[in-house]
């Protein structure tokens, strides 16, 4: 369990954030979460989460636009997929229609 003071609870509050049909980078969430330039921290984090969590872990994706989740790519793609979100078979997704940036525009 996570201490209110925890990364990871400031890290699941931004994710959490993301509206269906969007996606985020790993970078773009750490800095949303106070911890700029603690991108791996974020991925450290989704994976930490218990099967059966609500936070929208699969709408995280790296800064190059490409699935980078080597443990459930496919299951990523296809909760993408159900949300509207484009990902191709190469398992990218067009960034200038999809990124969320967590500014006012949400």
């Amino acid at each position: 369990m996570t201490s209110p003071e925890s990364p990871y609870t400031a890290i699941y509050a931004v994710v959490n954030r993301i509206p269906p049909g969007r996606v985020c980078t790993y970078g773009r969430v750490a800095a949303l979460a106070g911890l700029p330039g603690h991108a791996r921290m974020v991925g450290y984090a989704l994976h930490a989460l218990l099967n059966g969590s609500e936070v929208p872990w699969w709408r995280v994706i790296n800064r190059a636009g490409r699935i980078s989740n080597v443990y459930a790519a496919d299951e990523q793609r296809a909760r993408l997929q159900a949300e509207g979100v484009e990902v191709s078979e190469e398992y990218l997704i067009d960034l200038d229609r999809f990124l969320w940036e967590g500014d006012a525009s949400e």
